[in-house]
């Protein structure tokens, strides 16, 4: 029996949006990752880009656990002497709320340039709005 590789040339790429109210952002994240990945398709390859493309709603009403809005903070280093600057949760999803779901996407996957390419297929937008209607993502639950 000959086991399957997928190529590049050869990925059928859908389109997905995943509503994020009211969802915890680190289950959010794994599934996420796992559909940018191409880890829900029996075609899944380690080495290639098999996955789909995600579109996430509602990135400003994620959920978090704990006192995790308070107390975990995003550290920004500008590389000059002092220039270190620390932002919690809560002032980063005033500030830049797609940025805590990319972020945590990002965490999730290889630290690679095949992951690079990958994280390219997430598109998250903050409110209901998102100008892929053309593309007819499915809906996919989480």
């Amino acid at each position: 029996m000959k086991t399957f590789l997928a190529k590049k040339e050869t990925v059928q790429r859908n389109w997905y949006v995943i509503d994020a109210k009211d969802q915890v952002l680190g289950r959010l994240a794994v599934k996420i990752a796992n559909v940018l990945r191409g880890r829900n398709k029996p075609t899944y390859t380690p080495h290639v880009d098999t996955g789909d493309f995600v579109v996430v709603i509602n990135a400003d009403k994620i959920a978090l656990t704990g006192k995790k809005g308070e107390q975990k903070q995003y550290m920004f280093y500008s590389g000059y002497v002092g220039g270190e600057k620390r932002l919690s949760v809560a002032q980063m999803q005033e500030r830049q709320p797609d940025f805590v779901v990319k972020h945590a996407v990002k965490g999730m996957l290889p630290k690679n340039r095949l992951a690079r390419k990958m994280l390219t297929k997430l598109k998250v937008y903050a409110g209901e709005e998102h100008p892929h209607e053309a593309q007819n993502p499915e809906a996919l639950s989480v």
